[in-house]
């Protein structure tokens, strides 16, 4: 288990080190008032406590992702350790940090309305439209899912999907128009705190257990022979960097009441983040003895949730237990609930309406949920397929918005050109060799790839030769 309390290690020290390097580049400033108290509705702009805005933003953008996609990650083998620490730190923590900042910087606006600050008003447009789709998406699968799980519990004597789903349909109507403090503030900070306390739990007793890893390698050690460029890099999306975390840090930065807190809580919540990823893959591959064994258990024991379940009850009893079923559960509905505020939110700033006044919240909420529960009849198996890809084109983005106001402010960009370039490279690989894109061969979709990332960051350093991008 070496090399993954090694991993643990650099993710705390990145935190410490770097995180200060990207606050301290961003410039946090104290004697700025920021939109929660300066904006206050006692809705949306509600202030919090740094601790309390950081486990709801934890659980915002965890979920299951950090679980399930490292759990499938660890296929690949000991390199998902290597692009969990370093996508942790060098990408999803600034571009979590950027995409939270930004939004306290500019009213606590939605990212779809920072994008089109920094890259334009075209932009503005495609990630309006992208993101209310995106966020709807969310929203529905992490209805039926969790509705699903819950039927087949028979609880409460009730073994009905569709009862399922208009119950979690009802909870997440209530989450997405009270305010802020009322759920969502009291709720999401006790289910953040048991997802770490789980977390910690099973790498604990993996150590103290004796569990053993594979040997270290960067070989790859898939048995579906799924190549690790650019597979990897979006199977492990949340417990590295995930533009869905883009859509719900504007909604924390409505509620912090000091700038300094954002290195605490959108680049720390990306690395606890990358905690659980790493403690999930390990326990992926030593629970049951390596990749083969851990395939063999996805396929015939249950997918992701029956890992999730097996190892939690082995390991954590029947307190383990209880926790499994929280996270397999409670974390998805607790990311669907705030993507459908997300994305009223988003078109709330998108027509510019006000959101206090219950009938206008009514008025955007209510149609996400026809839509909502509409979605839910139709199979979500092959078009949930492209939300990777989408997840990822979506950070990619935020990272040159990013590196856009960077410029404008007259300060270096290569913080977030850098990952903005190497996530160019990844979507654009990914979608062409992907079966669910154009299953391309790697002899095409591997240049393609490249030249378009070179192309990319080329573009942009000529127009930023040129002039500055405007704020509009």
């Amino acid at each position: 288990m070496t090399y993954f309390i090694i991993g643990i290690i650099i993710l705390v020290f990145g935190y410490i080190t770097y995180g200060k390097v990207v606050d301290n580049h961003f410039g946090a400033d104290d004697s700025i008032e920021t939109p929660a108290t300066r904006l206050q509705d006692g809705i949306d702009f509600m202030p919090m406590s740094w601790k309390r805005i950081f486990l709801i933003q934890f659980l915002n953008i965890a979920g299951l992702g950090p679980i399930f996609g490292a759990i499938q990650g660890a296929l690949f083998g000991p390199v998902a350790f290597i692009w969990i620490a370093l996508g942790s730190i060098f990408a999803g923590g600034v571009h979590d940090y950027f995409s939270g900042m930004l939004s306290v910087r500019h009213e606590g606006k939605s990212i779809s309305e920072i994008v089109g600050m920094y890259l334009g008003n075209g932009a503005r447009q495609v990630m309006r439209i992208f993101s209310v789709v995106l966020l709807v998406l969310v929203g529905t699968v992490f209805m039926t899912g969790p509705a699903g799980l819950l039927a087949n519990l028979n609880l409460f004597g009730l073994n009905s999907l569709q009862v399922w789903v208009m119950i979690v349909l009802a909870y997440y109507f209530l989450a997405t128009i009270l305010p802020v403090d009322k759920i969502i503030g009291k709720l999401y900070p006790i289910f953040g705190a048991s997802l770490l306390i789980m977390a910690a739990g099973i790498g604990t007793k993996l150590v103290i257990d004796g569990y053993q890893l594979p040997a270290f390698t960067l070989s790859n050690l898939h048995p579906g022979e799924l190549p690790i460029w650019a597979i990897l890099f979006t199977t492990i999306a949340c417990g590295a960097i995930s533009g869905f975390h883009a859509t719900q840090s504007p909604m924390m930065a409505r509620c912090m009441t000091k700038e300094s807190y954002g290195r605490r809580v959108f680049y720390g919540s990306m690395i606890a983040e990358g905690v659980i990823a790493m403690i999930w893959a390990a326990a992926g591959m030593a629970f049951f003895n390596g990749v083969g064994g851990l395939s063999e258990v996805l396929a015939t024991g249950g997918g992701p949730a029956g890992v999730v379940y097996t190892i939690s009850t082995s390991l954590l009893g029947p307190v383990g237990g209880v926790l499994a079923m929280l996270g397999v559960i409670a974390c998805p509905i607790t990311s669907g609930d705030t993507a459908f505020r997300s994305a009223r939110l988003t078109i709330a700033d998108a027509m510019n309406f006000d959101q206090a006044p219950i009938k206008k919240r009514l008025l955007l909420s209510l149609p996400l949920f026809v839509v909502g529960f509409a979605l839910t009849k139709i199979d979500f198996n092959i078009i949930w397929r492209y939300f990777a890809w989408s997840n990822q084109t979506l950070a990619m983005i935020v990272l040159w918005a990013a590196s856009a106001y960077l410029v404008k402010m007259a300060k270096s960009h290569w913080m977030t050109s850098i990952p903005a370039t190497f996530m160019t490279a990844v979507s654009i690989t990914y979608i062409l060799q992907a079966p669910e894109g154009f299953s391309l061969p790697t002899t095409i979709a591997y240049p393609a790839g490249a030249i378009a990332a070179i192309a990319a960051i080329g573009y942009f350093l000529y127009k930023t030769r040129l002039e500055a991008v405007p704020v509009k």
